[in-house]
């Protein structure tokens, strides 16, 4: 006989926090991708120092999008991580493919990271009202790491 061991969670919060977590997977999914595209093609003064940051940030945000597709599978969900999902499900604005110049590059990542943060950070509050301290935390973790590396970022326009 198979043992499910999933946390003791109300069935009808589980199902809200993989949702949940499954829309801010999609975005960080998106946001890694965009964060690639501006390493990739990112020109300016201070392009090495940029493209170096750009692979720890990148790194970061997808250690970030392993957590919460741990956490859904960990409370009985189906992480959705298919570039097809994430297409459908991410709320990030596309990013755009013809620039090159690092302040419009960081501009277009800060503009995204900032929509995430905001949006992890709405999620923190449904995820306290719901009674997941576990996925709260999560997302408190999430937005903190993108607030640094939005500060890290700006840093470059000023």
């Amino acid at each position: 006989m198979a043992h499910t061991f999933i946390p003791d969670i109300d069935s009808n919060v589980r199902k809200s926090m993989i949702a949940l977590l499954n829309h801010r997977l999609a975005d960080a999914l998106d946001l890694k991708l965009a964060v690639k595209q501006a390493h990739w093609n990112i020109k300016g003064k201070t392009f090495i120092a940029l493209h170096l940051l750009l692979d720890d940030v990148a790194g970061r945000v997808d250690e970030n999008a392993d957590t919460m597709a741990e956490r859904i599978v960990q409370i009985g969900g189906t992480a959705k991580g298919t570039s097809q999902a994430v297409a459908k499900a991410t709320s990030l604005p596309a990013y755009p493919l013809d620039i090159t110049a690092q302040d419009d590059h960081v501009t277009a990542l800060c503009e995204r990271m900032f929509s995430f943060g905001n949006a992890c950070r709405k999620d923190i509050e449904e995820a306290d009202k719901a009674g997941d301290a576990d996925t709260a935390d999560i997302l408190t973790q999430v937005s903190r790491a993108i607030d640094k590396d939005i500060w890290f970022l700006r840093s470059h326009l000023e």
